[in-house]
């Protein structure tokens, strides 16, 4: 048993390495879109090797945990559930990295205040954080009671990205020049809202682990057939 113990306290090290990564890469991808700084943009793109790697890492430790122990009840559905969330935060990593591409690569200069407000993008960007966060705390105590919490933030993400079209489309009419840019920007706020759909995986992933219970799929249940 305590081999046991010792070796999920190690999974549990090398996941929250990897936690601290992509938490830090999304921060400053988000920073870099705010002020239009290519050189945070640069140091987020050079560190994306780093998130992949800790992916490995966290992967071997738990094919080689299943291998040696044969874990059955919570220990299996830890594991289970923490290659999957592994897997989540690697493609947050990769969304990261996007809006940090197009940062270096197309922003300039920052998005005129007005849009900027417009599009809600502070409030975009902080409620992801949250999401990121909150998970992480539920998954550390171990406790599902906030994950009800991130669901419903991951409401507000796509609110914003479905009225940040009209947003854009009336930004264009108004500046035909930066249609452009406008077509990357719509990009970028779908890659946020796609960091809270990820979130909401994890989320989902951590309630497996904690109370056995499914819960991917029930809200396509609740919707009407046709």
């Amino acid at each position: 048993m305590k081999y046991t113990e010792n070796e999920i306290s190690l999974l549990k090290t090398h996941h929250f390495e990897m936690w601290n990564l992509v938490q830090t890469q999304v921060n400053r991808s988000f920073q870099a879109l705010e002020r239009a700084d290519a050189n945070l943009a640069r140091e987020v793109l050079s560190r994306e090797k780093y998130v992949n790697a800790q992916e490995l890492v966290v992967d071997h430790h738990c094919e080689n945990f299943i291998a040696l122990y044969a874990p059955v009840a919570v220990d299996l559905r830890f594991v289970i559930s923490l290659l999957k969330i592994t897997n989540n935060l690697e493609r947050i990593g990769d969304f990261a990295e996007s809006i940090a591409l197009f940062v270096f690569k197309h922003l300039k200069e920052p998005l005129p205040k007005e849009l900027w407000k417009a599009l809600k993008m502070d409030n975009m960007m902080h409620t992801a954080q949250e999401m990121l966060s909150v998970a992480r705390t539920s998954l550390t105590a171990g406790k599902s009671d906030d994950c009800g919490k991130i669901l419903a933030m991951d409401d507000i993400l796509d609110e914003i990205n479905a009225r940040a079209v009209s947003v854009l489309a009336g930004y264009i009419r108004s500046h035909p020049d930066a249609a452009e840019d406008m077509l990357y920007t719509s990009a970028v706020i779908r890659r946020i809202e796609r960091i809270g759909d990820r979130v909401e995986n994890i989320a989902e992933d951590i309630v497996f682990f904690i109370d056995a219970k499914e819960l991917r799929h029930l809200k396509d249940l609740d919707q009407p057939a046709g």
